[in-house]
């Protein structure tokens, strides 16, 4: 497990006010200068941000197969990935009094999948997972975690994030149709090229510009609540544009927007 992002996101810092309600003195959120409504605009706006992990989980752990050709079913692992998200971030907003939410972690279960599960069955490399949640678990509780933390060079600790956060940007950009892989014979490991043939065009790829362009527009002039505004918006505009226009199957990419109950 490990944060994938925090609230709130305001750009706007509150003066610092008595706290209203339990609610507020409990989380010490008037304390913190914030309040209840930007801490729940920033919890909707963190949600979006990291769901795609509900997905994109599933899809790395199901493809992959464990050394006795056993994969794992879909549907579990999208429970799985949401209850472990959902209990963790509990436990730390609870108990630990922080706004950080927790998921899987994109580089833990990729080791996993390529790694782990082609070595052994799927119930020992995910034992290995609950053993290294123990071991990380000790080193929090002696202290030790921090001082490897300090014994890491912090150019490689930032270097660690920024890479983690080139690959979910990746991830965007290619699901959005915004660069895709150039193929060649060999199947080599080649150069990424714009849109699906060297070209921007689709609808797809309008969302996706509109939307980054919007969200930018909107942290720019710090609107409270501009990524939340900017995925709502763009949320609706893709619905539109699935219902009326006419789209080749997969332009999407891994989700397809639709009304509820189609």
């Amino acid at each position: 497990m490990s944060p994938s992002a925090t609230a709130p996101v305001d750009s706007k810092q509150p003066s610092a006010q008595q706290p209203n309600g339990a609610l507020d003195r409990f989380f010490k959120i008037s304390e913190r200068g914030s309040s209840v409504a930007r801490e729940i605009r920033g919890g909707f706006a963190t949600f979006f941000a990291m769901a795609y992990i509900i997905v994109l989980n599933p899809i790395i752990l199901g493809s992959a197969k464990d050394m006795y050709g056993h994969q794992l079913d879909g549907g579990q692992l999208v429970t799985a990935t949401v209850l472990t998200a959902a209990f963790s971030t509990l436990l730390m907003g609870v108990i630990g009094n922080v706004p950080i939410a927790l998921a899987a972690g994109l580089g833990v279960n990729t080791v996993v999948a390529l790694q782990l599960a082609p070595r052994m069955s799927w119930p020992d490399a995910m034992g290995m997972v609950v053993l290294a949640g123990f071991v990380v678990m000790l080193l929090v509780a002696t202290g030790l975690r921090e001082r490897v933390m300090h014994a890491v060079p912090t150019s490689l600790r930032k270097g660690i994030a920024i890479g983690i956060g080139l690959f979910i940007l990746l991830i965007g950009l290619v699901d959005s149709g915004f660069v895709s892989r150039m193929p060649d014979a060999a199947h080599t490991t080649v150069p990424l090229q714009l849109g699906g043939d060297g070209h921007l065009n689709g609808w797809p790829v309008l969302v996706f510009v509109l939307g980054t362009l919007l969200t930018l527009a909107l942290l720019v002039r710090k609107v409270p609540g501009a990524i939340l505004i900017s995925i709502v918006a763009m949320t609706v505009v893709a619905l539109i544009i699935n219902a009326i226009a006419d789209l080749p199957a997969g332009a999407w990419g891994l989700t397809v927007p639709e009304w509820p109950g189609n």
